[in-house]
């Protein structure tokens, strides 16, 4: 009786699907969800961004700006397949938002703008989605617009990327005759009556005379990229000189899987062309659960085994996201293996608390059903939880395992904030702790010079969302400042041998502790290296035992500490090597806490001695503006302080590319659209560090 349930749920696993939508900001990305959710009778009604109707972009502020800010999960049935799917934010502030969303799903649709291929976003999300190595199809939207060229879109992505992409259609129709697709893998022409709004509006054909010959020609192209590799399909294409449409159809899905291919397919989502046979590909070619590698811990509770899948295994899930709403707080995980129910006990690895389950529900963006358990593989949302933060583990109690966290990326633009009445001071502590908690990428802390609360995150929009919603939701009138970036200081050439003695004697037990330390740039240490490198590292090359093992650990601990402010202007410091190379203890005087503080005490002063550069965040902005405009936009961007690194002519517009300093762009959206008589555009990502100029 267990085999047979084992089986059962083996087989459920099989037929579920989760998976993002990701791209960059415009490329079509909710319009895609949202035609899925109609396709799969998941909606009732099309979604429409621009009237402000999605299902995924519920949020106020997403339907009045057009654009989605927070990931939304939703879920949808295709050919008996179980689709769990979220859609992220394409926006560059909200990139952390995508980064909680990619750690916990098992694959991908990278959607891409059919006339400008890879965009600076999609390149980034692309990354993170590497980080992860998370299986993913594309979808080359905007088909109809003018300029829409599949072969070119599937170019960037090969050279932008890297990947190796693979189209299984053919465009039926250009630009703004573009009715359908040829199917390679069936060799059929599937065509869409636009005007026809029901949602089962294709029909299935012979391929076009006009289009036999070349559809031949790509489907034996396909089958020969396909046979270098894949050893089975080797092995029929030589037998057999072509592959069967079920031995190339296993194969790419075995090469998506394995992260070796990227199946391309093409569509005007708006128009519903090519969602039936996204839909295809997603349960063709994305993994399932199953598909997956088993979850291994990390740090020091790596667990006994690695946990697989299975309901039947102790309970791992991972929190990704923490919402509160008017009815209390959700939390949202996903559960890699075991069952979780409602009453259930499940502990907090990292906090090492106990939480008990109240409630578990099943998503559908804004809305909820509340269901008796979810099991392996499963993304649900969980009331009960008070303290459970994104990146925590939850397990069965006596069970632990930690999985690796999602990484927060550091906060590059800070606001001061206030409560508008002096009657809201306490109420606005408390939205933004609450604030933080939704969002960790927000850091809030009270300047210590000027007593005022001051509010970071990733970009001027990142900020401008976050105190909205507190306004909308609390009702509280709050006064911002002016954004201002965040800078921070490096070592351009450090000090060897620094020696720093911690002794200090007041009576009862002393403390002592001896460090000899070597403070370096990242890198190979010239003076001509970029110094945008960021990080630390600690190294310890102490012999003999001069120093305990345990001191070592708290020196380390000390470094870190003053790593906080730095001597230019008190800013973070980043970008270094330390290296404890000697040290010396007392029988009775020394102690952890003697060490940590001559680590921090002895870097800072190390730091004091050594050449050290001020580095400020820099983006790279691509502004798309009329071909009339260009040279005024060029003049601007180097008032800017901007390096133009390509200038591209699409049509009757130009794609200027430039690197900038993040404390240049603000305001430039007014500015660009002054320059340009409302006709220009602009995007931002983010770069890192750059020096900044000298006084």
């Amino acid at each position: 009786m267990r085999t047979h349930q084992n089986s059962n749920r083996t087989t459920a696993l099989a037929v579920v699907r989760n998976l993002g939508i990701l791209a960059h900001v415009d490329a079509g990305k909710t319009t895609v969800t949202e035609r899925m959710l109609f396709r799969t009778g998941a909606v009732h009604k099309r979604g429409e961004v621009h009237d402000g109707t999605t299902v995924t972009d519920f949020d106020p502020q997403e339907r009045d700006r057009g654009i989605t800010i927070f990931a939304a999960a939703v879920t949808c049935t295709w050919n008996e397949h179980r689709l769990n799917l979220i859609d992220t934010p394409g926006h560059v502030d909200f990139s952390d938002e995508v980064e909680r969303s990619l750690r916990v799903l098992d694959g991908a649709i990278a959607v891409f703008d059919a006339v400008s291929g890879v965009e600076p976003q999609s390149e980034s999300v692309w990354r993170r989605a590497d980080r992860y190595a998370l299986p993913r199809i594309a979808f080359v939207n905007k088909m109809d617009r003018p300029g829409a060229d599949l072969d070119a879109a599937v170019a960037s992505i090969r050279e932008r990327l890297h990947p190796v992409p693979l189209a299984v259609q053919l465009p039926i129709g250009s630009e703004g005759d573009f009715v359908g697709v040829v199917d390679l893998l069936r060799m059929r022409a599937l065509v869409w009556d636009a005007d026809r709004d029901v949602a089962d509006a294709m029909t299935e054909s012979d391929i076009p005379l006009d289009l036999i010959e070349e559809a031949s020609r790509r489907r034996r192209e396909l089958e020969e990229a396909v046979a270098e590799r894949h050893a089975a399909a080797l092995e029929e294409y030589v037998a057999h000189s072509q592959l069967s449409e079920q031995a190339l159809r296993t194969a790419l899905r075995e090469l998506t899987v394995s992260g070796d291919v990227v199946v391309v397919l093409c569509g005007a989502a708006y128009r519903n062309c090519g969602i039936e046979p996204l839909l295809d590909a997603v349960v063709a070619y994305l993994p399932s659960p199953l598909d997956r590698p088993a979850v291994r811990g990390v740090g020091d509770e790596l667990g006994p085994e690695p946990r697989n899948p299975d309901p039947a295994e102790p309970l791992t899930a991972l929190v990704f996201k923490v919402q509160m709403t008017g009815t209390g707080r959700l939390t949202y995980v996903r559960l890699y293996s075991g069952t979780l129910r409602k009453g259930d006990s499940v502990l907090d690895v990292g906090a090492g608390r106990v939480e008990r389950i109240g409630r578990i529900l099943r998503v559908q963006a804004d809305r909820h059903t509340e269901v008796a358990e979810a099991v392996a593989g499963d993304i649900v949302a969980v009331v009960g939880l008070k303290t459970a933060r994104a990146g925590a583990t939850l397990c069965t109690p006596g069970t632990s395992m930690l999985l690796e966290p999602p990484s927060v990326t550091e906060p590059v633009v800070s606001v001061a904030v206030e409560a508008g009445r002096n009657a809201d001071a306490e109420r606005l502590a408390v939205a933004l702790a609450r604030a933080t908690e939704e969002d960790p990428s927000l850091v809030v802390r009270t300047d210590q010079e000027t007593g005022q609360t001051v509010l970071s995150g990733m970009g001027e929009l990142h900020l401008e969302v976050a105190v909205e919603k507190i306004r909308l939701e609390r009702g509280i009138v709050v006064n911002v400042g002016r954004p201002q970036v965040t800078y921070r200081e490096t070592v351009l050439r450090g000090v060897s041998g620094f020696i720093y003695r911690h002794v200090k004697q007041d009576g009862g037990s002393g403390q002592f502790a001896h460090i000899v330390i070597d403070v370096q740039p990242l890198g190979d240490g010239g003076e001509g290296e970029h110094l945008g490198a960021t990080g630390f590292v600690f190294e310890s090359t102490v012999t003999g035992g001069r120093v305990p093992r345990e001191y070592i650990r708290a020196v380390e601990a000390g470094c870190r500490d003053a790593l906080a402010s730095g001597p230019l202007g008190g800013h973070p410091v980043t970008g270094l090597r330390v290296v404890l190379t000697d040290g010396a203890t007392h029988v009775k005087d020394s102690s952890e806490m003697a060490f940590r503080a001559a680590g921090h005490l002895g870097l800072r002063q190390a730091l004091r001695a050594s050449r050290l550069a001020l580095l400020e965040p820099v983006v790279e902005v691509t502004a798309t503006a009329p071909q009339d405009a260009v040279g005024a936009v060029l003049g601007d961007m180097s008032a800017r302080r901007g390096r133009v690194t390509a200038s591209v002519a699409r049509g009757a517009t130009v794609v200027v590319t430039a690197v900038v300093p993040l404390a240049e762009v603000f305001g430039y959206a007014t500015r660009l659209r002054s320059r340009t008589q409302g006709r220009g555009t602009f995007t931002t990502r983010a770069l890192g560090y750059a020096p900044a100029p000298v006084g």
